[in-house]
């Protein structure tokens, strides 16, 4: 299949710079896969589309402020780091800004606390880098790191904790599981009163997330690993509301990803471990029945995904009605429900 045959054109008036105040007030459509008819209604009446004893599965990874901005020891040249995965207490996978320079060995400065060294020149450019400090390294990267907000969000984000989701716990990604930003405590309480189990995982995301397919054949696109865990706890719940004939709502392409990872024989497995799982059509989903999301970038992975889930034709025409009917797109936009 061509990369091209996931394209669309989406007016950049669309794409939403910031989030509502009210984080489920955002707008829903509903999305039948199997007939593709298209409804509308607003995310707090997510309710009305679940049923009790199905399961709720949520990805509860937490956002670092992974910008790091600072200077090369020897030239005062400004750099930027970005974190992307932490392989050791104090080695990191990060992207360099510009990095075509910085060779093994260069050091680097980050505020008066902070000091970096790389050790070595990996996959796609990015770099090995070993950091040196005083304290804990989570206390020092609050204090000099910046939230890596994706490249179409040009406006400056005042709260913080507006790219975080509100069950956020396991710190470690470098962008936002962002169909859960639309959920408040109060939702999720209502969610639980009415019999549906709320299951939580994690998978940290990566930036491998925003990168686009450059590939002519999507067969041919490499993935970047992620990390992921799941517990024991979380994986009886999933398989017991499958063993009951409920459905299993991913929330977000992060937990439909984790959860098709870890599916086998119809059951999902407990543990953790890293996945580069690629899902696109002709697909058949193990263990998703319903899925929660945004609207994605056109030829992105995740447009993929969705597309393997709801069918490419069904999946592009929602798009088109999405954007007839002024939807807001991509991290703080609106959702849809796919079932």
């Amino acid at each position: 299949m061509l990369t091209k045959d996931f394209f669309y054109r989406l007016p950049d008036e669309l794409i939403a710079q910031k989030p509502l105040a009210d984080r489920d007030m955002s707008r829903l459509m509903l999305l039948n896969r199997k007939t593709g008819a298209v409804s509308h209604d607003i995310f707090r009446n997510i309710i009305k589309y679940l049923n009790p004893g199905d399961c709720l599965v949520l990805n509860d990874t937490r956002v670092i402020p992974a910008r790091l901005f600072g200077v090369k020891e020897k030239t005062g040249a400004a750099i930027e780091f970005l974190l992307l995965n932490r392989l050791e207490k104090d080695v990191w996978e990060v992207i360099l800004r510009p990095g075509r320079r910085a060779m093994p060995g260069s050091k680097f400065i980050f505020g008066d606390c902070l000091r970096a060294e790389v050790l070595s020149v990996v996959n796609d450019g990015n770099r090995l880098v070993r950091f040196y400090y005083d304290g804990l390294f989570e206390n020092i990267l609050d204090r000099l790191g910046e939230m890596p907000l994706p490249p179409y969000i040009t406006e400056k984000l005042e709260d913080k904790e507006r790219y975080q989701t509100v069950y956020s716990k396991n710190e470690g990604s470098a962008a936002a599981p962002t169909a859960g930003l639309h959920f408040t405590d109060e939702l999720l309480d209502r969610i639980r009163d009415m019999g549906v189990k709320i299951a939580f995982l994690t998978l940290h995301v990566g930036l491998g997330t925003f990168r686009p397919v450059k590939t002519d054949r999507i067969e041919n696109h490499k993935m970047h690993s992620e990390f992921y865990s799941i517990d024991k706890g979380t994986a009886d719940m999933i398989n017991e509301a499958k063993g009951n004939g409920k459905r299993v709502v991913a929330v977000g392409t992060t937990s439909a990803r984790t959860l098709e990872s870890v599916t086998e024989n119809g059951r999902v497995k407990a543990g953790s471990g890293r996945t580069d799982i690629f899902i696109y059509p002709p697909y058949k989903f193990k263990m998703v029945d319903a899925l929660i999301t945004n609207f994605h970038l056109p030829e992105s992975t995740l447009l993929m995904l969705v597309s393997s889930f709801a069918g490419r034709e069904n999946t592009l025409a929602a798009y088109e009605t999405a954007i007839k009917e002024r939807y807001r797109f991509f991290s703080f936009g609106d959702a849809m429900f796919i079932y």
